[in-house]
């Protein structure tokens, strides 16, 4: 188990600065388009949350990869890591609002979107 831990801080490490980037060019863009100015700390806590999400999802990648789990049990965990990083992210930013409608909304969204995907990579 150790090493599964030690390769997920290795990928999260490696590719989590990624979402850093893409949330100074969205801010970037969304300030040039609308005008729309950002304080410090919107674009700090968005800064920081990127980086956890894109940290956690690229570490997630290795619940894939371990042999001795069922495929049910990798893709539950999977899922649901990754879920709560998004679901964290996005309320943290207020990219959705805190309504349980809201989040349920989001959370139906989310499985289905997950589940087409995998089920695309297990055909395919």
């Amino acid at each position: 188990m150790k090493k599964y831990a030690v390769e997920f801080l290795k990928r999260g490490m490696l590719f989590g600065g990624f979402g850093p980037i893409l949330a100074a060019i969205i801010y970037y863009i969304i300030s040039l388009s609308t005008g729309i100015k950002f304080s410090g700390s919107e674009i700090l806590i968005g800064i920081i949350s990127t980086y956890l999400l894109a940290f956690i999802q690229a570490g997630a990648s290795i619940f894939n990869q371990i042999e001795n789990w069922p495929i049910y049990k990798s893709l539950g965990i999977h899922m649901l890591t990754i879920y709560i990083a998004y679901l964290g992210c996005y309320l943290v930013n207020s990219w959705i609002p805190f309504y349980w409608d809201v989040v349920l909304i989001f959370t139906l969204v989310f499985i289905v979107t997950y589940l087409l995907i995998w089920t695309i990579v297990y055909i395919v």
